[in-house]
């Protein structure tokens, strides 16, 4: 289960330094509802990616997400290349942002879900993610240049209520607690390292650069920890599933978030992985799987609450 959990939560996602950096200051109504629109499809990849990872439950994991970056990059470099879109390779300092994404907002993050697992219901690593729009609230400007606002905060606030409850909460021991906070500074890390180097090398070339520093960083772990051989155990379903992964909620999801992330900053792109449980419930829904409780449903109509709040304030 724990690639399962990876996917459904990687959710997985600039100016001082922003005019630098990336992300915009108050867009205009046209570009900010393009990045709305980019976020909310990110998240539902993600969010709707639960069933599909789950059949990767008993694959050798860090095989299955070195061949999963590795396709995404090759589809990005690919698609870049067809539509122009110009790659500009890393230099000094901006190296050590991109591989710090790499190693904590996506291997270290994949780690400590696998770790965690073993500790804690994945409600608790879920609740874990959840909390990630205040921290994104609260940091992200900073690093934009601005200052942390109060509405954005108190939409954040929302927000990780709703998903919370429409996660729900579960059990676990000190050592799963202690994983849930790793997963919650990862997850807020995927998208707060990047603020530094949007700018320069956009939501495309970071895209590449994350997932070709992913694919060797995971190629590494899987060679040492589930051996040369452990890709020819990967079946049918399997490399059925790595291939959506690789296309929808990596190469897709990324672009679109990073995106969204450029055009909103990143308190309000925050506000959107409360669509990521929300989409993961749906899906649900629809492959069949029994209705939301009252509890789910009084979530969704917070974490809607809480956007409204943080959208509205912008435009006002």
């Amino acid at each position: 289960m724990p690639t399962a959990h990876a996917q459904a939560l990687h959710v997985a996602a600039p100016h001082a330094q922003a005019r630098h950096a990336g992300a915009a200051p108050p867009a205009p109504r046209p570009a900010a509802a393009l990045g709305v629109a980019s976020g909310v499809t990110a998240m539902v990849c993600v969010g709707g990616s639960v069933a599909v990872s789950s059949v990767l439950a008993g694959a050798p994991v860090f095989t299955a997400e070195a061949v999963r970056y590795g396709a995404a990059c090759l589809i990005l470099i690919t698609l870049a290349r067809l539509t122009g879109r110009r790659l500009t390779w890393p230099r000094r300092t901006e190296w050590l942002w991109l591989s710090g994404i790499g190693v904590t907002g996506l291997v270290m993050f994949n780690l400590a879900l696998v770790e965690g697992s073993r500790h804690a219901e994945p409600a608790v690593l879920g609740v874990a993610v959840a909390c990630v729009p205040v921290l994104l609230a609260l940091v992200g400007p900073l690093l934009e240049g601005t200052r942390p606002r109060t509405a954005p905060v108190a939409a954040a606030l929302v927000v990780t209520c709703g998903a919370g409850l429409v996660q729900g909460l579960g059990r676990t021991d000190a050592i799963g607690m202690a994983w849930a906070v790793v997963v919650f500074g990862c997850e807020a890390a995927f998208t707060l390292l990047a603020i530094p180097v949007l700018g320069r090398h956009g939501p495309w070339g970071l895209s590449v650069h994350t997932t070709w520093l992913a694919t060797v960083m995971f190629a590494v772990l899987g060679m040492t920890r589930e051996g040369p051989a452990a890709i020819a155990r990967l079946s049918e379903q399997d490399w059925l599933a790595v291939g959506y992964l690789a296309v929808a909620v990596t190469a897709a999801a990324f672009v679109l978030w990073y995106s969204s992330v450029r055009r909103l900053g990143a308190s309000r792109a925050g506000l959107l992985t409360g669509i990521a449980p929300v989409a993961a419930a749906s899906t649900g829904v629809l492959l069949g799987g029994p209705a939301p409780t009252p509890l789910v449903w009084a979530g969704i109509a917070v974490v809607a609450a809480g956007l409204t709040v943080g959208f509205r304030s912008r435009r006002d």
